[in-house]
């Protein structure tokens, strides 16, 4: 028994280690795996399977991927577990270019499999193949870069909300999301961002979290420029889930300073023409596993004390969170975090984990949820089939 430790205590002790260690091999052997299929198959498409290469171009091809394949998960963890700016560039890179690979190598053994049927055989179907793999994934990751690094476009989106007041028809709400400032300095691209939402001549502006990837003081000059966003009514601000990976205190301190409103489960009231409309925020879903003090998602905090016969614009990271919105009567919640998938096919996991993918829906008679594709982009620095946007949300009243 060790030393100090009761017998109940001891008991509850002696299975600890033999869990962690079975979790880390469970870990491990996924791991493994995903990197094998990630890298082995573009190997296998490229350079292996029935191309026929000569012997150096197969070596030096097969490096590639044993160095690619060692070194990702080892760049991924300096650069998003330490914050290591380079380190994050290379693996995030990597990513988003074996990722396209791997896509289209696999759609590249269909194609094979109709060429065989054709007739075509030898290694002139698999270097077709391959050719063909190569080709469609470098169009695509130069189109996906430019897509990514380019100051987003503007989405126009028409929203009736009944219970809204004739004093505030037309209202207009910008909403930019998961900007991401990190390793790549986007400062001139955040100075864009704000060029255009000021341009919109908008009431209110919304930013529903996921900032940056790393802590205030790495990301301050990206986010700057926020402060120089103008609106005619108010600024508000939520969490999102990489706050909590990035010193989320901080970032709301940091938004208040810059005159934004951070509706840290709380609300504020705009009005106009004797009307008012309810703007409140909520946490991110994850905020309370984060373990930073008083961080959690509360609606009955964020509504506490407001009048239950106006309208409520919500505020909520993720688009899980329209359960709480409608238990709560939300008129309209606006939320990003799917990044409308930023790189296909990812969309068809991110659909596992949310219930829209972008866009505009209803999920009760009263409760309407928008979801933004982000602004800004994590990780790999493509948007492939999921351009980003600045979304003007218009309010009408019902007529």
């Amino acid at each position: 028994m060790l030393a100090g430790m009761s017998v109940e205590e001891a008991v509850e002790a002696s299975p600890a280690k033999p869990r962690r260690r079975r979790a880390g091999a469970r870990f491990g052997v996924i791991l493994v795996t995903v990197l094998a299929l990630l890298f082995g198959v573009p190997w296998a498409t490229l350079v292996w399977s029935g191309n026929a290469w000569p012997a150096p171009v197969f070596i030096v091809g097969t490096a590639l991927f044993v160095v690619a394949a060692a070194g990702f998960p080892v760049l991924m963890f300096r650069g998003h577990g330490r914050h290591d700016d380079r380190s994050s560039r290379i693996a995030d890179t990597t990513l988003g270019v074996i990722w396209q690979l791997f896509v289209w190598s696999v759609l590249g053994q269909a194609l094979g499999l109709v060429l065989a049927l054709a007739g075509v055989g030898g290694p002139v179907r698999s270097r077709v193949v391959a050719g063909l793999v190569l080709l469609v994934s470098v169009v695509l990751l130069l189109w996906g870069h430019r897509e990514a690094m380019r100051v987003s476009r503007v989405r126009n989106i028409d929203v009736t909300i009944p219970r809204l007041g004739r004093g505030l028809d037309g209202l207009r709400v910008v909403l930019i999301t998961d900007t991401h400032y990190g390793p790549i300095d986007r400062s001139r691209w955040s100075r864009g961002v704000v060029e255009v939402i000021n341009s919109l001549n908008p009431d209110v502006v919304a930013h529903t979290g996921d900032i940056a990837d790393g802590e205030v003081p790495q990301r301050i000059s990206q986010a700057s420029p926020l402060g120089d966003v103008r609106a005619s009514m108010a600024r508000v601000y939520v969490t999102g889930n990489h706050e909590y990976m990035s010193g989320a205190q901080g970032w709301v301190e940091y938004m208040s300073s810059l005159g934004w409103e951070a509706l840290h489960n709380r609300h504020l009231v705009v009005s106009r023409g004797g009307d008012s409309l309810i703007v409140a925020g909520v946490d991110d879903r994850t905020a309370a596993s984060s373990g930073v003090p008083g961080h959690h998602m509360d609606h009955e905090a964020a509504l506490a004390g407001t009048d239950p016969d106006l309208p409520v614009l919500l505020l909520a990271h993720q688009p899980q969170q329209i359960t709480g919105a409608v238990a709560h009567g939300i008129d309209l919640q606006l939320s990003g975090h799917t990044h409308g998938g930023q790189m296909w096919p990812f969309h068809y996991l991110v659909r596992i984990d949310q219930p829209v993918l972008q866009g505009l829906t209803r999920h009760s008679g009263r409760t309407q949820l928008y979801t933004s594709r982000g602004t800004g982009f994590w990780g790999p620095p493509f948007r492939i089939f999921a351009p980003s946007e600045i979304t003007l949300l218009t309010l009408y009243a019902e007529k």
